[in-house]
């Protein structure tokens, strides 16, 4: 059921993406002859962590569209691999997509403490910006992320966008509101938050603020796929309401 949504979440966005240029009455296909292409394990960093799986199209032009991939695991955990049996779905889905799957810094309770992640995922950005003509892809990007993937694929949309602006996002139950999941019931949310910040909010509030989606979504963002459980009992679903 999972995999299903995952894929039909892909699929509804990156749709209402999708552009037909015509001249008249004759479509422009413009092709390549460049051969489908994977690179596994590609360094954007120097930590064994800040490396990403890329995946380019056959015919790929200077037009081709990139599918960013961030997997979640709570900011401590999950791994790039997670998705690794998606990229095929992906491709045959939208066989004219680039796919990039990212792999970031992990948080413990010693190191790697926000914006450690946030700044992976913008320097992997970066990196593929500045490899486009020699990947031969476009800088139309649309970022898809599963919870704590999600979180870090809207903070990036939104409060990097001068980076890259996206041309849409995907949000599988993403955190977009840090101070309003510290104060949430669970009890086990204030601990996860503390570990991966490395404080608390009630000492560090600005930390969570600039942490948080939310602060930075304005008329310019870009258009966001919300996908959200009602009963979920990590991410609840009033984050999602509050985005919307």
């Amino acid at each position: 059921m999972r995999h299903m949504m995952i894929i039909a979440g892909v699929s509804l966005l990156l749709a209402s993406c999708t552009k037909t240029i015509t001249s008249g009455d004759i479509s422009l296909k413009i092709q390549s002859d460049l051969a489908a292409t994977t690179y596994l394990d590609v360094s954007y960093g120097s930590d064994p962590k800040q490396v990403m799986d890329i995946y380019l199209p056959a015919n790929r032009t200077s037009s081709t569209r990139v599918l960013i991939i961030i997997h979640g695991g709570g900011w401590t955990s999950g791994d790039k691999s997670d998705f690794t049996s998606y990229v095929t779905e992906f491709q045959k889905r939208l066989p004219g997509y680039a796919v990039a799957n990212l792999d970031y810094r992990l948080a413990t309770t010693n190191k790697n403490h926000f914006p450690a992640q946030e700044n992976d995922v913008k320097s992997a950005i970066t990196y593929l910006k500045n490899k486009s003509a020699d990947y031969s892809i476009s800088n139309d990007y649309v970022l898809l992320g599963v919870s704590a993937g999600a979180h870090l694929a809207m903070l990036q949309g939104y409060k990097h966008s001068d980076v890259l602006q996206p041309k849409g996002i995907i949000s599988f139950f993403g955190p977009v509101d840090l101070q309003a999941l510290y104060e949430y019931a669970d009890a086990s949310i204030p601990w996860v938050l503390k570990t991966i910040t490395g404080q608390t909010l009630e000492e560090n509030p600005d930390l969570f603020a600039q942490s948080s989606p939310i602060n930075y979504v304005n008329q310019a963002s870009a258009p966001t796929l919300i996908l959200q459980g009602d009963n979920d009992k990590l991410v609840p679903v009033e984050q999602a309401f509050m985005l919307h």
